[in-house]
């Protein structure tokens, strides 16, 4: 059977060619602001590389604008935040199961990072409780994290809540480390607003959002909430005015989990299915790198 890593790798391969990837490393390695380095090798500018790390003189020798890339002299901790309650076990808006898209999210990250040399932990659960999978390297360990959070997330699982996950972050893990957190579309909260600037305050954090399904109302059969099983009608979805009201709920809820996240200082990425999550992940990291 084919792991799930492999799936990944094999997804990014026919995804990026080799510029791309070599791009998406690059955004990676800058996460870490004021990290340790030593000077590694020059590769050609690209639109939207910082200025301040053109080599002027080699620049100057070669004709054209070269860029001077850098490897981290220790290695740092990437921490996957994942939420395996039963809400990622519904489908996300264009139909596939949310918890394959979080898998390969969460793949492609910790590849990136064991490209880097770093090492890679996991922290996922539900409302009942968050289980820990600690930092280590390779391959090995990171197949073993992505099978966690794959055979964790099912319609068994416990309700999600994301919150659950994020306490037993600033409990336990200790030092200062990037967090990629992987979830659903949550709301604004006042509660979850303060926990994210304590985690803030101490580490880098990379927020992924998988969009939720839309409202029923495109099928012959009824549908139902994962969360409590509720009937989603279809027949009551078709109507206009509840379609309004839902897309009017929804947006409210984006927009105040957006200005949520901007207030804390925290960049985040949305994405719908699978095949989005390597554009997306470049873009988050840029937007991360740049706010920074």
């Amino acid at each position: 059977m084919t792991s799930l890593l492999q799936r990944v790798r094999s997804k990014m391969s026919i995804f990026a060619h080799r510029k791309a990837r070599g791009m998406l490393d690059g955004e990676y390695g800058s996460v870490f602001r004021g990290r340790s380095l030593d000077f590694d090798d020059l590769r050609a500018y690209i639109p939207g590389d910082e200025v301040r790390d053109i080599d002027w003189k080699a620049s100057a020798r070669h004709g054209s604008p070269l860029i001077k890339r850098y490897v981290a002299v220790r290695r740092q901790t990437l921490m996957l935040i994942a939420d395996t309650g039963r809400n990622m076990a519904a489908e996300s808006r264009d139909g596939e199961p949310k918890k394959d898209i979080a898998v390969m999210a969460l793949g492609v990250m910790g590849y990136l990072a064991h490209r880097h040399g770093d090492v890679v932990g996991l922290v996922c659960g539900d409302a009942h409780g968050s289980r820990t999978l600690p930092a280590k390297a390779g391959v090995a360990h990171l197949e073993r994290l992505l099978q966690e959070v794959d055979s964790g997330t099912s319609l068994g699982s416990g309700p999600s809540r994301l919150q659950e996950q994020l306490h037993h972050v600033a409990r336990t893990v200790k030092g200062r480390k990037l967090l990629f957190v992987v979830t659903d579309e949550l709301a604004e909260d006042p509660g979850l607003e303060q926990l994210l600037r304590r985690l803030r305050a101490q580490h880098e954090i990379l927020w992924l959002t998988i969009r939720d399904a839309e409202l029923a109302g495109g099928g012959a059969a009824d549908s139902f909430s994962v969360a409590d099983a509720s009937p989603l009608l279809d027949r009551i979805a078709r109507s206009p005015a509840v379609a309004a009201a839902y897309a009017t709920a929804t947006a409210e809820r984006e927009s105040g989990r957006h200005a949520m996240l901007r207030s804390v200082g925290i960049s985040e990425g949305h994405v719908a299915n699978s095949h989005d999550v390597m554009t997306e992940l470049f873009a988050l990291l840029e937007r991360h790198r740049r706010a920074g």
